[in-house]
């Protein structure tokens, strides 16, 4: 997967990945993290991806559409930027399955406050085009959740409100499986959490699917 040579050539060395999706949202890692900050991906757009070859469950046989980036001229994309442990590589690689990982320079990335306590390489995930992706596969409300909570935490609501109408793409159809989580690290809202991001998905005129 990785574009510039495998895990294990980094050695003991720190490692960041840029998080423009769950990645934003702190109780989805799965990793030891060294370290989490606010940060702005220069030159790549945010945007869905559908992989109609993608199957959301095995057990629903349903595709599903990808939160991806791409390289896009003038482009910014908020997020977070995760200090890593390079031994945690593999398993981040097998978290994004269905995306390419690509070395990003230092001038691509901008701090919100702070610096980076290293000199390391630093990543971003695209997900991978598939046969069919102009087809529009729905993508899971638990998903959403995840991702949507992060942005708040991090960015607060205007940049919650920046994730709805800033990602191209997001006229695809909503899976309603919040009761029951499709997401394998779904997570749990609050009342204000909740009413905030199906106000903002309402606005946005995003069409819900049963489960």
């Amino acid at each position: 997967m990785a574009s510039d040579g495998s895990a294990n050539a980094l050695g003991k060395a720190p490692i960041a990945y840029f998080g423009y999706g769950s990645l934003v949202n702190r109780a989805t890692h799965r990793t030891e993290i060294v370290a989490a900050y606010r940060a702005r991906l220069h030159g790549w757009k945010r945007m869905w991806r559908s992989r109609p070859d993608v199957l959301l469950d095995p057990a629903h046989g349903t595709a599903l559409s990808l939160l991806s980036v791409a390289c896009k001229a003038e482009a910014e994309t908020d997020g977070l930027l995760v200090v890593d442990r390079a031994e945690n590589l593999p398993a981040v690689d097998e978290r994004e399955a269905h995306y390419d990982r690509h070395l990003l320079s230092a001038a691509d990335i901008t701090l919100f406050e702070g610096s980076l306590p290293c000199d390391c390489p630093v990543y971003v995930y695209e997900a991978r085009s598939g046969a069919g992706d102009a087809v529009a596969c729905p993508t899971r409300q638990s998903y959403l959740d995840a991702v949507m909570q992060g942005f708040l935490a991090e960015h607060g609501e205007a940049g919650l409100r920046a994730f709805v109408f800033e990602t191209d793409g997001f006229d695809l159809p909503v899976l309603a499986d919040r009761a029951v989580p499709l997401y394998p690290r779904a997570v749990r809202l609050d009342a204000r959490e909740a009413g905030l991001i199906d106000g903002l998905l309402h606005e946005r005129g995003v069409r819900f699917l049963a489960v």
